[in-house]
């Protein structure tokens, strides 16, 4: 399998995430990899979310990747559809400013309200960057067929478990929270992409230079 590679130079990602926590499910083994770049600048904007699960949320994110700012608007869960306007001004407000070349977010299909919500939100706001859609594992059993990956080595994903464990502790009586449920998703794309453990990503529109 070939593999593409971002470009050399510095390098602006942007990341949204409907939930605490959904930044570091989805992609949190890719930032993992892109913190080993000295020229990253990483933003991240969560809709929703509780004082004490942006809490929880903000210290994961600078263990994940120390330095990278965080925004976090106060819509409440399960209910974006239905504060759309609202919502899509917030992202709206934050581009004005935040020009990534890379931008990390929810699947435009997830089962979830919220997430598919912020998924088509995005690629409306944030036209001229690479567009790509993490996966979050849940009990609706929407995974899909992913297009692109990024591989992580058997340290990286047990790192990216680790930190969720250590920084989450209100997930930790969901029944979908399990180390074996985070692991055995990335052990899987990892086979799929023939790398010991990967996150994959769903990617609609993607320019090849040639």
């Amino acid at each position: 399998m070939d593999a593409l590679r971002l470009p050399a130079g510095p390098l602006d990602v942007l990341c949204v995430g409907a939930h605490p926590d959904d930044v570091e499910i989805g992609c949190g083994g890719t930032l993992l990899r892109l913190a080993e770049r000295l020229d990253l600048r990483l933003t991240v904007a969560v809709l929703t979310g509780t004082p004490d699960r942006v809490s929880e949320s903000t210290a994961a994110l600078q263990d994940f990747v120390p330095g990278v700012k965080t925004h976090f608007a106060e819509f409440p869960d399960g209910r974006l559809p239905s504060h759309w306007e609202a919502a899509k001004e917030y992202l709206e407000d934050l581009a004005r400013h935040c020009r990534p070349g890379l931008v990390l977010t929810h699947r435009v299909d997830d089962a979830h309200q919220d997430h598919r919500t912020v998924g088509k939100m995005v690629t409306t706001v944030w036209r001229d960057a690479v567009v790509m859609h993490f996966e979050i594992p849940k009990w609706d059993g929407d995974m899909g067929s992913p297009s692109h990956y990024v591989g992580l080595t058997r340290d990286t994903a047990l790192r990216k478990v680790a930190l969720l464990d250590r920084h989450f502790p209100s997930q930790r009586t969901h029944d979908w929270w399990d180390d074996e449920v985070f692991l055995g998703l990335m052990r899987l794309r990892g086979m799929e992409c023939r790398q010991p453990y990967a996150e994959a990503f769903y990617v609609a529109k993607a320019l090849l230079e040639v």
